[in-house]
């Protein structure tokens, strides 16, 4: 399949040949147009090529002056390449040219112009204050598949009162070499700009999945989509009926983060509605995040998410390049990105929520199943040493033996204090919580629920060197005791005065005459890493008793 660029190019060819073949300077032309060529396609940097264009033509067309202009958006200049005048000269001249007069004339009618006085053109409006004298006249566009991409422009003329057909053949298969270059160019920045996005989503992702807050997440999506997507703004806002709530901004706004403001009749709710990503021409109705309605916007609704409903909104200056097919692709890549935060922070925070609840839930059982069954069995006694007939040795022996019970019950309910204190983010650090972990874990499926005891501020006096140890040890004697003591009632009791202490007590069947000695000896080489010691032996009246201390 033969490509219409490469009949153009044919063509034109076969015409530069038939008027080259009656002039001696034939071959030299032909030369410096190949030469030409390869300079303007020698890199892909689009910028240093547009350089390289103008000044291919301005040379190889004995030009004095050259001027390659891209065309906007507004159909006027956005970018304007000049060789030929002095940065003296520049400095006194007005302003560059906005692509009005007979430049304008190449944009909106992409035809070559060639004039022996661009003055007398009746599309000519003259030149800015000190600008230096033009007559001669050569232009022609730079057309990019199929569209005006920008135009290149000669005057001037050396050793020639005008620029000749040749020269007006030239430059165009010159301007049409630039077209590929400028094309293989954009797809180079293309592929490029892939790439950076790509690495900006793997990043994103890397910090999500490594547990980084949802603000900070969202603030670096922001922050990406407005760097690679050369923005004025970019935004995301959590929407709530009828009243959204600015959630990421970069840059920041001067309406604040978290703050409300009422959509109605926003484009931000219709792009909700519609579950479509919405090009707006203005940026009138938007959330007041920017100064002024001038402009224009994408506003991308973040439809991954099943439990918050916002959108993600790009904005440019009026007067540049709206975005392609390729761009929304991106922005909605991004939303997408920023609507598994949300989703994955709102799950969070229901688990840790679950957590909370379930913990409470727990200490609710243990308090009813210890502490007020405790509590009526002490009630039950006193009330019996209360009855007729009852001698002074036993109303003594009930009194004392309900201040032990007593005793017992606030030390209990002590350590379920503690225990909510470490309920949340300060229970990572907590070895008061990590012991309880252990009793629940091991405790789960058995029918003997161990009695836990915490005496002096743990959290605080032992030091976090110790806290792994500690763990450990309480995991290997609490095991045996449920595993292998059957005993009725297992009591553990950790402890901080001058030193740290967990003792484990059963009233089970004992130590076997020949014990395995491996747990065991974990026990007791932790101690010694420690400093401390591990004693392991009978109980009264019978049982095991494991004592683990550990100097402070």
């Amino acid at each position: 399949m033969i490509e219409p660029t490469d009949v153009a190019i044919d063509t034109l060819l076969a015409e530069l040949r038939d008027r080259l073949d009656d002039s001696v300077d034939a071959p030299t032309t032909l030369r410096g147009l190949l030469e030409a060529v390869l300079v303007v396609g020698s890199g892909l940097e689009l910028d240093s090529m547009l350089q390289r264009i103008v000044s291919a033509a301005t040379a190889l067309l004995d030009a004095r002056y050259g001027a390659l202009g891209v065309r906007a958006a507004d159909g006027g200049l956005s970018e304007f390449v000049y060789v030929g005048i002095n940065p003296t000269q520049r400095e006194v001249m007005g302003h560059l040219p906005e692509g009005r007069g007979i430049l304008g004339l190449l944009i909106n009618d992409p035809r070559p112009v060639r004039l022996a006085d661009l003055s007398k053109h009746p599309a000519s409006i003259g030149f800015p204050p000190n600008h230096p004298p033009m007559k001669s006249f050569l232009g022609t566009p730079i057309m990019v598949r199929g569209k005006v991409f920008g135009s290149i422009y000669l005057t001037e003329k050396l050793g020639a009162p005008e620029f000749t057909e040749e020269d007006e053949v030239i430059l165009k298969v010159l301007a049409m070499s630039a077209g590929v270059a400028v094309e293989n160019a954009r797809l180079f920045e293309g592929s490029l700009a892939r790439e950076r996005w790509l690495t900006a989503m793997a990043s994103i992702n890397s910090r999500l999945l490594m547990g980084g807050s949802v603000d900070e997440t969202l603030s670096m999506l922001t922050g990406q989509v407005r760097e690679l997507a050369r923005c004025s703004g970019a935004y995301v806002v959590l929407v709530d009926g009828h009243h959204g709530r600015l959630q990421a901004a970069s840059p920041a706004v001067p309406c604040g983060k978290d703050k409300r403001f009422d959509l109605t009749g926003s484009p931000v709710l219709k792009a909700l509605k519609s579950r479509q990503a919405m090009h707006l021409d203005t940026l009138e109705g938007l959330p007041p995040m920017e100064q002024g309605d001038e402009g224009h916007a994408v506003v991308l609704p973040l439809s991954a998410t099943s439990t918050v409903t916002g959108v993600l909104v790009a904005t440019r200056e009026a007067g540049t390049e709206p975005w392609d097919d390729e761009d929304v692709a991106r922005f909605e890549s991004m939303a997408n990105l920023a609507a598994v935060a949300l989703e994955f922070a709102e799950q969070q925070r229901k688990k840790r929520l679950l957590d909370v609840l379930a913990d409470r839930d727990r200490i609710a059982q243990d308090l009813h199943d210890n502490v007020i069954q405790r509590l009526f069995a002490t009630g039950m006694s006193l009330q019996s040493a209360t009855a007729d007939g009852a001698d002074t040795a036993r109303v003594v022996e009930v009194i004392r033996h309900a201040i032990e019970q007593l005793d017992r019950t606030v030390r209990e309910i002590r350590t379920t204090i503690f225990d909510l204190h470490t309920t949340g983010a300060a229970a990572s650090n907590s070895l008061r919580r990590r012991l309880l972990d252990v009793v629940g874990d091991l405790s789960i499926h058995s029918a003997v629920a161990p009695n836990v005891q915490f005496v002096g501020p743990i959290d605080t006096l032992v030091p976090m060197r110790i806290h792994p140890h500690a763990e450990a040890v309480l995991r290997e004697g609490l095991s045996n005791a449920l595993r292998h003591s059957q005993s009725d009632n297992i009591s553990v009791s950790v402890s901080v005065q001058d030193d740290f202490r967990i003792e484990i007590l059963d009233d089970g069947t004992g130590l076997p005459d020949t014990p395995r000695r491996s747990g065991l000896a974990n026990l007791e080489r932790r101690a010694v890493q420690c400093g401390g010691s591990c004693e392991i032996g009978p109980a009264q009246p019978r049982g095991t008793r494991v004592l683990w201390t550990v100097p402070l």
